[in-house]
Protein backbone atom coordinates (compact mmCIF):
# COMPACT_ATOMS: atom_id res chain seq x y z
CA UNK A 1 0.00 0.00 0.00
CA UNK A 2 1.21 3.75 -0.89
CA UNK A 3 1.14 6.21 1.11
CA UNK A 4 1.07 9.66 0.29
CA UNK A 5 4.68 10.48 0.64
CA UNK A 6 5.94 7.93 -1.47
CA UNK A 7 4.12 9.28 -5.13
CA UNK A 8 3.43 12.92 -4.65
CA UNK A 9 3.72 12.91 -8.61
CA UNK A 10 0.12 11.48 -8.88
CA UNK A 11 -1.37 14.59 -6.98
CA UNK A 12 0.83 16.88 -8.97
CA UNK A 13 -1.06 15.24 -11.72
CA UNK A 14 -4.59 15.56 -10.60
CA UNK A 15 -3.49 19.26 -9.85
CA UNK A 16 -3.19 20.01 -13.59
CA UNK A 17 -6.11 18.34 -14.51
CA UNK A 18 -8.21 20.09 -12.08
CA UNK A 19 -6.80 23.52 -13.14
CA UNK A 20 -7.06 22.76 -16.80
CA UNK A 21 -11.20 21.62 -16.32
CA UNK A 22 -11.94 25.12 -14.80
CA UNK A 23 -10.33 27.31 -16.87
CA UNK A 24 -11.95 25.90 -19.87
CA UNK A 25 -15.40 25.88 -18.00
CA UNK A 26 -14.83 29.51 -17.46
CA UNK A 27 -13.63 30.65 -20.91
CA UNK A 28 -16.83 28.51 -22.14
CA UNK A 29 -18.84 30.53 -20.03
CA UNK A 30 -17.63 33.81 -20.67
CA UNK A 31 -17.10 33.44 -24.93
CA UNK A 32 -20.95 31.86 -25.16
CA UNK A 33 -22.62 33.39 -22.44
CA UNK A 34 -24.25 30.19 -21.39
CA UNK A 35 -24.39 28.49 -18.03
CA UNK A 36 -22.38 25.74 -19.55
CA UNK A 37 -21.49 24.53 -23.25
CA UNK A 38 -20.71 21.09 -24.40
CA UNK A 39 -17.64 20.21 -26.75
CA UNK A 40 -18.55 20.45 -30.24
CA UNK A 41 -18.28 16.41 -29.97
CA UNK A 42 -21.48 16.80 -28.47
CA UNK A 43 -24.01 18.98 -30.92
CA UNK A 44 -26.07 16.10 -31.03
CA UNK A 45 -26.46 15.24 -27.22
CA UNK A 46 -28.86 17.75 -25.58
CA UNK A 47 -27.93 18.90 -22.29
CA UNK A 48 -31.10 20.96 -21.37
CA UNK A 49 -29.59 24.09 -20.90
CA UNK A 50 -30.11 27.66 -22.55
CA UNK A 51 -27.87 29.43 -25.13
CA UNK A 52 -29.40 32.93 -24.81
CA UNK A 53 -27.44 34.03 -27.98
CA UNK A 54 -27.92 31.35 -30.18
CA UNK A 55 -31.68 30.32 -29.40
CA UNK A 56 -33.53 33.24 -28.81
CA UNK A 57 -33.14 36.91 -30.40
CA UNK A 58 -31.90 39.35 -27.61
CA UNK A 59 -33.94 41.22 -25.17
CA UNK A 60 -35.22 44.92 -25.94
CA UNK A 61 -33.69 47.65 -24.49
CA UNK A 62 -36.26 48.47 -22.02
CA UNK A 63 -36.63 44.28 -21.20
CA UNK A 64 -40.10 44.42 -21.71
CA UNK A 65 -42.04 41.21 -21.40
CA UNK A 66 -42.79 39.02 -24.45
CA UNK A 67 -43.35 35.27 -25.09
CA UNK A 68 -41.00 32.88 -26.42
CA UNK A 69 -41.77 29.33 -28.27
CA UNK A 70 -38.80 26.86 -28.71
CA UNK A 71 -39.02 24.13 -30.95
CA UNK A 72 -39.78 21.41 -28.34
CA UNK A 73 -43.06 23.14 -27.41
CA UNK A 74 -41.80 25.02 -24.57
CA UNK A 75 -42.23 28.91 -23.90
CA UNK A 76 -40.01 30.99 -21.76
CA UNK A 77 -41.55 34.51 -20.46
CA UNK A 78 -38.79 37.22 -19.44
CA UNK A 79 -39.56 39.88 -16.89
CA UNK A 80 -37.69 42.78 -15.41
CA UNK A 81 -36.38 42.55 -11.45
CA UNK A 82 -38.74 45.13 -10.68
CA UNK A 83 -41.48 42.68 -11.37
CA UNK A 84 -43.52 40.64 -9.29
CA UNK A 85 -43.68 37.33 -11.01
CA UNK A 86 -45.43 33.99 -9.40
CA UNK A 87 -44.30 31.52 -7.49
CA UNK A 88 -45.94 28.80 -9.16
CA UNK A 89 -43.22 28.67 -12.07
CA UNK A 90 -39.50 27.45 -12.59
CA UNK A 91 -37.83 30.72 -12.45
CA UNK A 92 -33.66 31.02 -13.79
CA UNK A 93 -31.98 33.92 -13.40
CA UNK A 94 -29.61 35.43 -16.22
CA UNK A 95 -27.85 38.87 -16.44
CA UNK A 96 -30.57 40.63 -14.41
CA UNK A 97 -33.57 38.77 -15.82
CA UNK A 98 -35.69 36.43 -14.76
CA UNK A 99 -37.06 33.37 -16.98
CA UNK A 100 -39.92 31.14 -16.50
CA UNK A 101 -41.08 28.24 -18.43
CA UNK A 102 -44.88 26.74 -19.37
CA UNK A 103 -45.61 23.20 -20.84
CA UNK A 104 -48.04 24.14 -23.92
CA UNK A 105 -50.64 21.90 -21.77
CA UNK A 106 -50.67 24.27 -18.91
CA UNK A 107 -53.59 26.60 -18.45
CA UNK A 108 -52.29 30.22 -18.24
CA UNK A 109 -54.64 30.75 -16.10
CA UNK A 110 -53.93 28.55 -13.67
CA UNK A 111 -50.72 30.32 -12.81
CA UNK A 112 -53.20 33.54 -12.05
CA UNK A 113 -53.74 34.80 -8.43
CA UNK A 114 -55.87 32.31 -6.39
CA UNK A 115 -59.22 33.65 -5.22
CA UNK A 116 -59.73 34.54 -1.57
CA UNK A 117 -61.02 31.72 0.61
CA UNK A 118 -63.95 33.19 3.05
CA UNK A 119 -63.02 30.26 5.30
CA UNK A 120 -59.74 31.23 6.03
CA UNK A 121 -61.32 34.92 7.14
CA UNK A 122 -64.23 32.64 9.30
CA UNK A 123 -61.26 30.52 10.87
CA UNK A 124 -58.88 33.40 11.59
CA UNK A 125 -61.79 35.39 13.59
CA UNK A 126 -62.69 31.97 15.27
CA UNK A 127 -59.03 31.89 16.13
CA UNK A 128 -58.71 35.58 17.47
CA UNK A 129 -62.36 35.43 19.59
CA UNK A 130 -61.17 32.46 20.82
CA UNK A 131 -57.83 33.86 21.84
CA UNK A 132 -59.66 36.59 23.54
CA UNK A 133 -61.92 34.78 25.52
CA UNK A 134 -58.85 32.70 26.73
CA UNK A 135 -57.21 35.94 27.74
CA UNK A 136 -60.49 37.60 29.76
CA UNK A 137 -60.58 33.84 31.15
CA UNK A 138 -57.39 33.97 32.67
CA UNK A 139 -57.85 37.26 33.60
CA UNK A 140 -61.04 36.54 35.58
CA UNK A 141 -59.46 33.78 37.57
CA UNK A 142 -56.32 36.21 38.53
CA UNK A 143 -59.19 38.67 39.84
CA UNK A 144 -60.50 36.13 41.55
CA UNK A 145 -57.78 34.23 43.24
CA UNK A 146 -57.01 37.93 44.22
CA UNK A 147 -60.32 38.64 46.16
CA UNK A 148 -60.52 35.63 47.28
CA UNK A 149 -56.43 35.89 48.66
CA UNK A 150 -57.01 39.13 50.15
CA UNK A 151 -60.40 37.75 52.23
CA UNK A 152 -58.74 34.89 53.95
CA UNK A 153 -55.71 37.17 54.54
CA UNK A 154 -57.97 39.92 56.02
CA UNK A 155 -60.73 37.96 57.80
CA UNK A 156 -58.07 35.32 58.89
CA UNK A 157 -54.55 36.75 59.40
CA UNK A 158 -54.28 40.33 59.82
CA UNK A 159 -56.78 43.56 60.57
CA UNK A 160 -56.38 46.67 59.32
CA UNK A 161 -57.37 49.44 61.61
CA UNK A 162 -57.55 53.08 62.28
CA UNK A 163 -57.64 54.66 65.40
CA UNK A 164 -60.44 57.42 65.76
CA UNK A 165 -58.70 58.89 69.29
CA UNK A 166 -55.87 60.01 71.09
CA UNK A 167 -56.20 57.34 74.26
CA UNK A 168 -52.57 55.58 73.34
CA UNK A 169 -50.27 58.89 72.90
CA UNK A 170 -47.67 59.25 72.61
CA UNK A 171 -47.17 55.67 71.07
CA UNK A 172 -50.18 56.07 68.63
CA UNK A 173 -51.66 58.74 67.41
CA UNK A 174 -55.68 59.63 66.00
CA UNK A 175 -55.34 58.75 62.62
CA UNK A 176 -52.73 56.29 63.05
CA UNK A 177 -53.34 53.17 60.71
CA UNK A 178 -52.53 49.84 61.90
CA UNK A 179 -52.06 46.00 61.27
CA UNK A 180 -52.89 44.07 63.67
CA UNK A 181 -51.92 39.67 63.76
CA UNK A 182 -54.74 37.81 64.24
CA UNK A 183 -53.20 34.48 65.10
CA UNK A 184 -50.49 36.03 67.08
CA UNK A 185 -52.16 34.57 70.43
CA UNK A 186 -53.49 31.14 68.74
CA UNK A 187 -50.68 29.49 70.34
CA UNK A 188 -49.03 31.74 73.23
CA UNK A 189 -50.51 33.90 75.67
CA UNK A 190 -50.46 38.04 75.52
CA UNK A 191 -47.81 39.24 77.87
CA UNK A 192 -47.51 42.29 79.93
CA UNK A 193 -47.29 45.60 77.71
CA UNK A 194 -48.61 43.79 74.24
CA UNK A 195 -50.88 46.43 72.52
CA UNK A 196 -53.94 44.97 71.37
CA UNK A 197 -57.17 44.65 69.51
CA UNK A 198 -60.18 43.79 71.31
CA UNK A 199 -63.79 44.00 71.70
CA UNK A 200 -65.00 46.48 73.70
CA UNK A 201 -66.56 44.75 76.38
CA UNK A 202 -69.31 46.82 77.20
CA UNK A 203 -70.21 46.70 73.33
CA UNK A 204 -68.73 44.23 71.77
CA UNK A 205 -69.90 45.37 68.11
CA UNK A 206 -66.48 47.78 68.39
CA UNK A 207 -63.31 47.19 68.69
CA UNK A 208 -60.88 49.22 71.00
CA UNK A 209 -57.22 49.31 70.75
CA UNK A 210 -55.22 49.75 74.50
CA UNK A 211 -52.05 48.18 76.52
CA UNK A 212 -52.12 44.88 78.50
CA UNK A 213 -51.22 45.73 82.55
CA UNK A 214 -52.78 42.74 84.33
CA UNK A 215 -52.38 39.57 83.34
CA UNK A 216 -54.68 37.09 84.81
CA UNK A 217 -54.54 36.72 88.53
CA UNK A 218 -52.89 39.29 89.27
CA UNK A 219 -53.36 42.15 91.42
CA UNK A 220 -53.71 45.65 89.97
CA UNK A 221 -52.97 48.83 92.54
CA UNK A 222 -53.59 52.44 91.30
CA UNK A 223 -51.81 55.23 93.78
CA UNK A 224 -50.29 57.99 94.13
CA UNK A 225 -50.84 58.28 90.47
CA UNK A 226 -48.42 54.79 89.70
CA UNK A 227 -49.44 51.20 88.73
CA UNK A 228 -48.45 48.43 91.15
CA UNK A 229 -48.75 44.59 89.83
CA UNK A 230 -48.83 42.47 92.93
CA UNK A 231 -47.53 44.66 95.57
CA UNK A 232 -44.52 46.27 92.92
CA UNK A 233 -44.61 49.61 91.25
CA UNK A 234 -44.60 49.32 87.61
CA UNK A 235 -41.66 50.32 84.97
CA UNK A 236 -43.62 51.81 82.28
CA UNK A 237 -40.92 54.27 80.09
CA UNK A 238 -43.81 54.63 77.43
CA UNK A 239 -46.10 56.96 79.02
CA UNK A 240 -45.51 60.84 79.44
CA UNK A 241 -47.13 61.41 82.45
CA UNK A 242 -48.60 59.36 85.24
CA UNK A 243 -52.26 59.04 86.50
CA UNK A 244 -53.42 62.19 88.48
CA UNK A 245 -53.29 61.33 92.04
CA UNK A 246 -56.74 61.89 94.15
CA UNK A 247 -55.41 60.57 97.20
CA UNK A 248 -57.03 57.00 96.00
CA UNK A 249 -56.51 53.42 96.36
CA UNK A 250 -57.49 51.48 93.30
CA UNK A 251 -57.17 47.56 93.64
CA UNK A 252 -58.11 45.27 90.65
CA UNK A 253 -58.00 41.39 91.04
CA UNK A 254 -57.58 40.17 87.24
CA UNK A 255 -59.85 36.75 86.90
CA UNK A 256 -58.56 33.74 85.43
CA UNK A 257 -58.09 33.60 81.59
CA UNK A 258 -58.81 37.44 81.01
CA UNK A 259 -57.05 40.97 81.06
CA UNK A 260 -56.56 44.56 82.71
CA UNK A 261 -56.21 47.54 79.84
CA UNK A 262 -55.08 51.01 80.36
CA UNK A 263 -54.35 53.73 77.75
CA UNK A 264 -50.68 55.10 77.44
CA UNK A 265 -52.51 58.67 77.59
CA UNK A 266 -53.31 57.73 81.20
CA UNK A 267 -55.37 61.16 81.75
CA UNK A 268 -57.38 60.99 78.63
CA UNK A 269 -58.39 57.05 78.38
CA UNK A 270 -61.76 55.16 79.28
CA UNK A 271 -59.89 52.13 80.08
CA UNK A 272 -60.69 49.23 82.55
CA UNK A 273 -60.66 51.83 85.03
CA UNK A 274 -63.96 53.23 84.07
CA UNK A 275 -65.56 50.20 82.04
CA UNK A 276 -68.61 48.27 83.61
CA UNK A 277 -66.88 44.82 82.26
CA UNK A 278 -63.98 45.69 84.20
CA UNK A 279 -61.88 43.00 82.27
CA UNK A 280 -60.99 41.59 78.76
CA UNK A 281 -61.81 37.86 78.29
CA UNK A 282 -58.93 36.07 75.74
CA UNK A 283 -61.47 35.05 73.30
CA UNK A 284 -62.69 38.66 72.78
CA UNK A 285 -58.85 39.40 71.54
CA UNK A 286 -59.06 40.18 68.08
CA UNK A 287 -55.03 40.68 67.35
CA UNK A 288 -51.79 41.82 68.10
CA UNK A 289 -50.73 45.34 67.04
CA UNK A 290 -47.41 45.14 64.85
CA UNK A 291 -47.15 47.97 62.42
CA UNK A 292 -48.25 51.49 62.12
CA UNK A 293 -48.23 51.93 58.06
CA UNK A 294 -49.54 55.26 58.41
CA UNK A 295 -48.78 58.24 60.68
CA UNK A 296 -51.57 60.63 61.49
CA UNK A 297 -49.16 63.02 63.03
CA UNK A 298 -47.60 63.36 60.27
CA UNK A 299 -50.14 62.87 57.62
CA UNK A 300 -47.81 60.88 55.09
CA UNK A 301 -47.30 56.69 54.87
CA UNK A 302 -44.79 55.56 57.73
CA UNK A 303 -44.41 52.11 58.68
CA UNK A 304 -43.12 51.78 62.10
CA UNK A 305 -43.46 48.73 64.98
CA UNK A 306 -45.45 49.30 67.58
CA UNK A 307 -44.69 48.59 71.14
Amino acid sequence: MLSISDNPICFKQAGVILMNLRTRMGKYMSDNNNYFTPDDDDEDEDFGFIDFEDDYPALDDDNSDYERQSSEGRRFNTYNDDDDYGSNNSSHHSAGTRFNTYDDDDDYDDYDDEPLDSSKDYQSSKGFFSFLFSEVLSLVKIVVIAVVFALVFTNFIIINAEVPSGSMRDTIWEGDRLFGFRLAYKFSEPKRGDIIIFKFPDDETQNYVKRVIGLPNDIVQIKNGRVYINGEELDEPYIKDYILDDGETYTYIVPEDSYFMLGDNRNNSKDSRYWVNTFVKKEKIVAKVVVRYYSGEKSKIDFSLVK
